[in-house]
């Protein structure tokens, strides 16, 4: 790819992330798929693989609505505090199932759930989960010791409950 090219590149993505910006500041965005159409009717030409490298870069993430669903948004400054009602909360609506192997336990959420529950866990600060990596909907959560992932994931069932 030549500087020109590349540049224009930059230039494109720009454009569409401030487009983006304003979609989700003035429209209820459910899914990607919500983001990629709204994008369209502005005459932005999108794949799904776009939008969700635009939505990792842009570090969008899913918040309540207020009336069940959720929406994309941007991060609140201030770190979000997840009692364990509102964990519980978001764990039934938003994960369907938690298993473990070794050292590293696995969550899976419904489509485009993942970064938001990936975050509430990092938030939790508990003290055997290392980190997460969030898809769009499946966590992988390292903890240690190896012996933590049977517990973590027992704590983690709980709030499906």
């Amino acid at each position: 790819m030549t500087t020109a090219s590349k540049r224009e590149g930059e230039s494109v993505k720009s454009v569409r992330q401030a487009v983006i910006k304003n979609i989700i500041e003035s429209q209820i965005i459910e899914t990607q798929e919500d983001l990629a159409d709204a994008l369209r009717q502005q005459r932005i030409k999108v794949t799904q693989a776009t939008v969700s490298r635009d939505i990792k870069e842009m570090m969008l993430i899913k918040v309540p609505t207020g009336d069940g669903r959720y929406r994309y948004a941007y991060p609140m400054q201030n770190t979000v505090i997840f009692t364990e009602e509102r964990m519980q909360r978001l764990f039934q609506d938003t994960v369907i199932h938690c298993d473990y192997s070794e050292n590293i336990v696995v969550v899976k959420t419904l489509p485009g759930g993942a970064n938001t529950v990936a975050s509430a866990l990092d938030h939790a600060n508990w003290p055997e989960v290392l980190g997460t990596v969030a898809g769009d909907d499946n966590i992988f959560i390292i903890v240690k010791p190896k012996a933590a992932a049977k517990t973590v994931t027992e704590r983690l069932t709980s709030f499906l409950q």
